[in-house]
């Protein structure tokens, strides 16, 4: 008999499970609904700083390498800038239509950096004239590998492609697409431990636990947790570097912890404005083209993970694949004018600003139009993934597989590729061909590229035919979101504007 104090059996509707939901809940502002324009203004300079850490950290990387010294680092970084605001502010009216900031691609700095140790460029004496004859030659690869993106976009090949993937599928490349960058991240920190290690708390503080001590009107601490955190710590390392804390430090330290060492600040121009060829006529080299196009084609699928992602945190239906298709050809677009101004680097979905729509709950498509003017502006002055298995069957032995098998290739091969090449200087494919090494060495370095081709093969191949694999992978979720015209909410959240699908229809 049970005693007195036991807990009363659950209600009928407790037990059942979370149910399926197209569009993700609790999201304060979707895509089609603007916050207030000042509201609007802050959270749109937040993906601003967001996205300035990539468009920082890739020419950082590569001037130095290049030949280049602050000056010439500094008009890479506007041009960047200038070139992402451009692109993001395109995706949004023409492209996907997402709330997706375009900024630089890490994936494409491995082939980068094979154009710059080119021994064409070895023997030039002169820093400068090294550093512009380098750039005109990344110029002409992304010239040559923007077609791909461009191609595969707007002629309706990637679309047919997606038509195959699943939510099952979907899972590996979208999750490692955003994990692909966390083992960057406590490395990152570790630099400058102390203040790295008090702006992760911060951040976590302002998120997850203020919000829920501090009741006000209107959420602030969640949604503007960013901005909070990078001004009290800039100012605490202000005056850290100030009073001195790093005088008698290592010279790598004081470069990662002091605020006065980028020498970007000192090296930009009051006022400039990018334009097109401005180091000069491009160069073409037949190898570093093709190696650059295999990277470009790795970083279309890493944007589709990517875009997807959007849509979800968004609060809009799953993207159909006519305007997924549309997306990826803009995308293209974007990387051949940043070819055309000179960025030495690609154009791709910022993986870093979709975490943000998630963090601040602001799905909304203006605020990131804002941030695109940022973008322009400053440069003329300087898990969704695991979501997605909601739709799948998780009782399935397939299913387990799939995700398991998928994410173990995912997470090893890379780790493999880059370890090899850390210890050995050079990937696991050595040939005397630099630019074929490169095709091989650089998408099997990408985790969402090895995990999203290794589910998409298996999800597609597996027991494709039994009548149940279709429901065990959530196929049939999708479905009525793989014409454009099926469902009434792809007409709100992709149509395009000015009555434009009269001309450009979506199917």
């Amino acid at each position: 008999m049970a005693g007195g104090g036991a807990a009363p059996p659950p209600k009928q509707e407790e037990l059942q499970p979370h149910q399926v939901k197209d569009q993700l809940p609790s999201v304060s502002y979707c895509i089609t609904s603007p916050p207030p324009w000042p509201e609007a203004v802050i959270l749109g300079f937040q993906h601003y700083i967001v996205m300035l850490g990539t468009s920082v950290i890739i020419p950082s990387a590569l001037v130095p390498q290049m030949g280049g010294g602050n000056d010439e680092k500094a008009r890479v970084i506007q041009t960047l800038l200038f070139v992402a605001g451009i692109s993001t502010l395109c995706q949004s009216f023409f492209g996907t239509r997402l709330p997706a900031v375009m900024g630089g691609s890490y994936t494409v700095v491995a082939p980068t950096i094979s154009i710059i140790l080119a021994g064409r460029y070895s023997n030039e004496a002169d820093p400068h004239e090294k550093f512009l004859r380098t750039m005109r030659g990344t110029q002409g690869a992304f010239i040559i590998a923007s077609t791909i993106q461009i191609i595969l976009g707007f002629s309706g090949l990637w679309r047919n492609v997606v038509r195959f993937l699943s939510p099952l599928s979907a899972v590996p490349l979208i999750s490692l697409a955003g994990f692909g960058l966390y083992e960057l991240g406590f490395p990152g920190v570790a630099k400058c431990v102390e203040i790295g290690l008090p702006e992760i708390i911060l951040l976590l503080v302002f998120s997850q636990y203020l919000p829920h001590v501090i009741h006000v009107a209107k959420p602030v601490f969640d949604r503007f947790a960013v901005i909070f955190t990078i001004a009290i710590v800039w100012l605490y390392a202000y005056i850290l570097t100030a009073s001195g804390a790093y005088k008698n430090a290592r010279p790598k330290t004081q470069v990662h912890c002091r605020v006065d060492r980028s020498g970007i600040i000192s090296g930009a121009p009051w006022i400039r404005v990018p334009f097109p060829f401005q180091w000069g006529a491009p160069t073409f080299d037949a190898g570093e083209s093709f190696a650059m196009m295999m990277a470009s084609f790795v970083a279309l699928v890493e944007s589709t993970g990517t875009f997807i992602a959007v849509s979800r945190y968004a609060s809009a239906t799953m993207i159909p694949p006519s305007v997924l298709g549309r997306g990826i050809g803009w995308q293209g677009i974007g990387t051949l004018i940043g070819a055309f101004f000179g960025t030495a680097n690609g154009t791709a979905v910022s993986v870093e600003n979709a975490g943000l729509l998630a963090l601040t709950h602001v799905g909304s498509r203006r605020v990131v139009q804002i941030s695109a003017g940022f973008m322009i502006f400053f440069s003329i002055l300087g898990s969704c993934g695991l979501s997605f298995l909601q739709f799948c069957n998780l009782n399935s032995f397939r299913t387990k597989f799939i995700v398991g098998f998928s994410f173990f290739m995912g997470l090893s091969v890379p780790q493999y590729f880059n370890e090899y090449t850390s210890v050995a200087g050079y990937g696991p494919v050595h040939t005397g061909a630099r630019w074929f090494n490169d095709m091989i060495n650089v998408p099997f370095s990408s985790k969402p590229f090895v995990a999203g081709l290794v589910a998409y093969f298996l999800d597609n191949t597996i027991q494709r035919r039994d009548n149940g694999v279709r429901r065990d992978r959530g196929y049939h979720w999708w479905d009525k979101f793989r014409s454009f015209k099926t469902d009434t909410r792809s007409e709100e959240f992709y149509s395009l504007p000015f009555n434009l699908n009269k001309f450009f229809p979506s199917v």
